[in-house]
């Protein structure tokens, strides 16, 4: 069950019978839901001005719509997958991961909730963002999710952001809790590289953006590559490499549907 919360997570990054459904509160009338050089330290006036870019080139959009292949790898195993990705920003994430163009999965985040639901074995889940993390042994909330999938700075400027300046890109370090968070920001303005590490557990993740392309009049990355090392009970560091690419994105106007159907047994305390 973790390896498949953690491809659903990882696999955002760019991984059924219909007796009942499991409804989630839309605020926004129209939606439907079916359940290596030397760092110098930046100026304050270059800070600021990062601040500005980073949030005006924050992708900007309503709703969104995505289809990416996904290869995901371990140390013994090499999978592929079929993800498709609808976002309602700021409100909603749902996904449904295919396997041989056989639907398998299905997951459905809220500001409060994941839901998910495992087709092949009929089994779903319903947890608050702290057993998640607990489950993947890695802090996860919907902001960062969000964020990761789109290539936004998963936290903006906190008081303990410091800025250093590497080459041509601003390294934007920052901690949240005992979260440490790197931000490499690129000449165009946007995200190339991520690493956020759990400072108790030593885990981390690492999330690497490319394939730079205009989209709606704003920067996307069409494909990126995430490295997540865990520690597992015997304190041995399990690595797991997810190569993502997008064959489609759209950014939309117009409200989307988010199909979550779950059997009515499964539902049952």
């Amino acid at each position: 069950m973790r390896i498949l919360f953690s491809l659903v997570f990882l696999s955002l990054l760019g991984a059924c019978a219909p007796k009942a459904t499991v409804a989630t509160t839309n605020p926004v009338q129209g939606d439907t839901i079916q359940v290596d050089s030397v760092p110098v330290v930046a100026a304050l006036s270059q800070a600021d001005v990062l601040d500005q870019q980073s949030t005006s080139d924050d992708l900007n959009f309503t709703y969104l719509k995505a289809k990416s292949k996904v290869m995901w790898k371990t140390r013994t195993n090499t999978d592929n997958y079929i993800v498709d990705i609808r976002m309602k920003k700021d409100s909603i994430i749902w996904a449904n991961i295919s396997v041989s163009m056989i639907s398998g999965a299905a997951v459905l985040f809220t500001k409060e909730r994941v839901q998910f639901y495992h087709k092949i074995n009929n089994e779903y889940t319903n947890l608050t963002y702290d057993s998640l993390s607990t489950s993947l042994g890695f802090k996860v909330s919907y902001d960062l999710i969000q964020n990761m999938i789109v290539g936004d700075q998963p936290y903006k400027k906190n008081n303990t952001r410091r800025v250093v300046r590497e080459n041509e890109n601003f390294l934007v370090k920052q901690q949240e809790g005992h979260v440490e968070v790197n931000n490499w920001v690129g000449p165009n303005r946007k995200l190339k590289k991520l690493s956020v590490s759990d400072l108790p557990s030593s885990n981390k993740l690492t999330l690497d953006y490319e394939d730079f392309a205009s989209l709606n009049s704003a920067i996307f990355p069409f494909s990126s590559s995430i490295t997540l090392d865990v520690k597992n009970k015997e304190n041995q560091v399990n690595q797991t490499l997810i190569s993502i690419k997008y064959s489609k994105v759209e950014l939309l106007d117009t409200p989307l549907e988010f199909p979550f159907k779950v059997p009515a047994k499964l539902l049952k305390p």
